[in-house]
């Protein structure tokens, strides 16, 4: 069993039916696991699925760009180019998800049940620990994010999980991270393989009705075509 002390500290939403999957919903920089609260209570209501959500509250760390100012974050953005990875700090986030990963298997949930998904930072990570985990899961949210150091990641990615469904969504008018970051992250993973489901909005750095409800439609579609699959491993 998982030692509860190295667990991050997470807010979770049960659903009114015992829990067949569960999504780990990871937030954006400076924000807490509160965010997205809301959006999985819209979502259970909405959807035919029995969903458990655990929204982890990231540590907190200085930030390079905020002058180090210390805030929540996955890991340190050094420039604004986001060509400077903070590797160190990402393969830490990578662990605590891991751990998140594994306790929810502890408690009965099977792996290919359980989601990652993220906004912004959050987005980040969960896309680099979905396609590199080691054992298949049940699918990818990246809402407003990238994916952090492509080629390195070639290496790494995990063979179990080059068929797992990804929801990928950005907004055209994002002044934080630039359009064209997920642009990049759609071609890189299109070209790799996996399928994507590609979203765009006329929105900033947010999420929007219209968002929630594709996002609503596509995890009916995998809870419906799971039932009665076996694992992919």
């Amino acid at each position: 069993m998982m030692n509860n002390a190295e667990i991050l500290s997470c807010i979770e939403i049960e659903p009114d039916l015992p829990a067949k999957y569960s999504i780990i919903w990871l937030h954006g920089l400076g924000a807490d696991g509160n965010d997205f609260v809301p959006v999985a209570t819209e979502l259970n209501t909405r959807t035919a699925s029995a969903i458990r959500f655990i929204f982890p509250h990231a540590p907190i760390m200085p930030i390079t760009i905020n002058n180090g100012y210390e805030m929540r974050a996955w890991y340190d953005i050094q420039t604004f180019s986001f060509n400077d990875i903070d590797s160190e700090g990402i393969a830490r986030s990578i662990a605590h998800i891991q751990k998140l990963i594994a306790r929810e298997m502890d408690r009965g949930i099977a792996c290919d049940h359980i989601f990652l998904a993220g906004f912004s930072q959050g987005a980040a990570i969960a896309l680099t620990t979905g396609i590199c985990y080691p054992k298949p899961l049940a699918g990818i949210i990246a809402l407003s994010g990238y994916l952090p150091g492509k080629e390195e990641l070639k290496e790494k990615i995990a063979a179990c999980n080059k068929n797992i469904p990804i929801f990928l969504a950005h907004g055209t008018d994002d002044p934080i991270l630039p359009f064209t970051l997920a642009l990049a992250t759609k071609t890189f993973l299109t070209e790799l393989g996996y399928p994507v489901s590609w979203h765009s909005y006329h929105i900033p750095h947010s999420v929007c009705g219209e968002e929630i409800e594709d996002l609503r439609k596509w995890l009916d579609e995998i809870s419906n075509k799971n039932k009665g699959d076996t694992n992919r491993e």
